[in-house]
């Protein structure tokens, strides 16, 4: 089942539009989780940044500061047919006073550029995901379909949220990650960084097709007999336990989700009839396959939410066909499954990996 095909919630699409006709369409702002300590030998930058993901922008930080790019740091990954806000770590350990004009790039032939809006001491790289989540300013063009049905449909994502999918971009051009992965997990050796991609992939396949189950007998929203819990805004999880008028209570209230599975050694969390849906996944054509390649590569079982409801979204009519959308995300969501709760959107710069 291709990510395009995916079962959705709330029934038949109720929009055909295109995204990303610009980079200026698809506009991301990070949200930063922590403030700059003013010390240290790491050097944050946030810039803004069109045209350009961001390994390319870190590694032009990197030969800007003269150093190797393992010095450099970046809390996620953001695609180059973007307008993008992002943070960067650059370890400077004698603390110079760097000529972060020189840094500057408006490249009009490529469309790409890159501005540094603000810099700052800081005691310690920047890891992965150390964001609070990411902002988007989305504009679907060429809309086709009855205005009031697609306001309808937004206000049911507002209210109810959309299944959780991972992206069509954690899975390559094509899906080629997928068999990136089968390939490697037949004793094709790959560097330790695609090792990582393909091995996330394989999890969020098997973990798409879980969630696409419950999408389709209705359960994505709620619980299952033997169901295991995701407290909202974080990774915690507990459970199972009996689901009672408390836990239905925190349900409504989106202070907890139903979870399903990212692949890796150890019994399933989960028991019963929740259990028995995930375990059925493995029956599908390639997905057992993958599955053993992430037990034998050591990952251990972990959850993910099945449930997500985008924060403070809002929308407006550029014009007749325009359609502009803003909200908020948690870190390891996609903006672009929201866009595909609504119907079928034409994405016009491909997934980069």
């Amino acid at each position: 089942m291709s990510a395009t095909a995916l079962p959705q919630a709330y029934g038949p699409a109720v929009l055909h539009a295109a995204l990303r006709s610009s980079p200026d369409d698809f506009q991301v702002h990070e949200l930063d989780a922590f403030e700059p300590d003013g010390a240290g030998e790491h050097l944050l930058l946030t810039v803004r940044k069109r045209g350009m993901n961001t390994a390319f922008a870190a590694q032009r930080i990197a030969d800007w500061a003269g150093i190797d790019l393992r010095g450099i740091g970046y809390a996620g990954m953001k695609d180059r047919h973007a307008d993008t806000v992002q943070r960067f770590s650059v370890h400077l350990p004698r603390k110079v006073s760097p000529d972060v004009g020189a840094l500057e790039q408006d490249d009009s032939a490529s469309g790409s550029s890159l501005h540094v809006l603000a810099h700052a001491w800081h005691g310690r790289k920047l890891p992965r995901g150390a964001l609070a989540g990411n902002r988007f300013t989305l504009v679907l063009r060429d809309v086709r379909g009855d205005r009031d049905a697609i306001e309808a449909r937004l206000a049911a994502i507002a209210s109810g949220g959309v299944p959780n999918y991972f992206g069509e971009q954690r899975f390559g051009r094509g899906g080629d990650n997928l068999d990136a992965a089968r390939s490697m997990f037949a004793g094709r050796r790959v560097s330790r960084d695609k090792r990582g991609l393909l091995l996330s992939a394989a999890r969020s396949a098997i973990f798409n097709r879980a969630l696409a189950a419950r999408v389709a007998s209705g359960s994505w929203d709620r619980a299952l007999d033997g169901e295991v819990w995701m407290l909202d805004g974080t990774r915690s999880v507990f459970g199972p336990l009996p689901f009672d008028e408390a836990l239905a209570a925190r349900l409504a209230a989106f202070d907890i989700h139903p979870t399903g599975p990212l692949w890796g050694r150890g019994a399933l969390r989960t028991q019963e009839e929740a259990a028995r849906v995930e375990r059925a996944v493995l029956g599908e054509p390639g997905m057992h396959a993958l599955a053993e390649g992430l037990e034998r590569a050591g990952l251990s079982q972990e959850r993910r939410s099945l449930r997500l409801r985008p924060g403070a979204l809002a929308w407006r009519w550029m014009d007749s066909d325009a359609l502009q959308l803003d909200f908020a995300l948690p870190p390891g969501s996609y903006a672009t499954v929201v866009v595909a709760a609504l119907g079928t959107v034409d994405n016009l710069a491909q997934p980069s990996g």
